[in-house]
């Protein structure tokens, strides 16, 4: 594995985290969603990474896909809220927020780690560079 292979890992897993980052953040943005329809309603999602180790030309991580969380909706009696079904009844976003911010936490901190490797890798190459000057 060469020096160079580190920018793909490193890059590879920085967009994995962009992702992740960005699903927290639609989560937490339909934390308080509610509709009358338990089949409507916003419910959590969470990427899925996996790793790569075809080769070592091709090590990294990506996202295999989005999936849904499956801890159903909150089940509110709300008759006055316009969304309520006839029963009288709402369902709230099975958003957990303190997992969310806990995720956004972690996936920020495993992006800056990504960032010091980057830079690591990079100020290495320039000190072989000027070993040769």
């Amino acid at each position: 594995m060469s020096l160079f292979s580190v920018f793909d890992i490193a890059g590879s897993a920085l967009s994995a985290q962009t992702i992740r980052l960005n699903t927290t953040a639609s989560n937490l943005a339909n934390s308080e969603s509610v509709d009358g329809d338990v089949n409507k309603v916003y419910r959590a999602r969470h990427p899925v990474f996996q790793t790569m180790l075809d080769s070592p030309e091709a090590a990294g991580v990506r996202v295999r896909g989005i999936v849904e969380s499956t801890t159903p909706p909150v089940q509110r009696y709300e008759p006055n809220n316009p969304l309520a079904n006839k029963d009288g009844y709402v369902y709230m976003s099975n958003v957990n927020p303190i997992e969310e911010m806990t995720n956004m936490l972690s996936a920020n901190r495993s992006f800056a780690t990504n960032v010091d490797a980057l830079n690591t890798a990079r100020d290495l190459l320039l000190k072989t560079i000027a070993m040769g000057h």
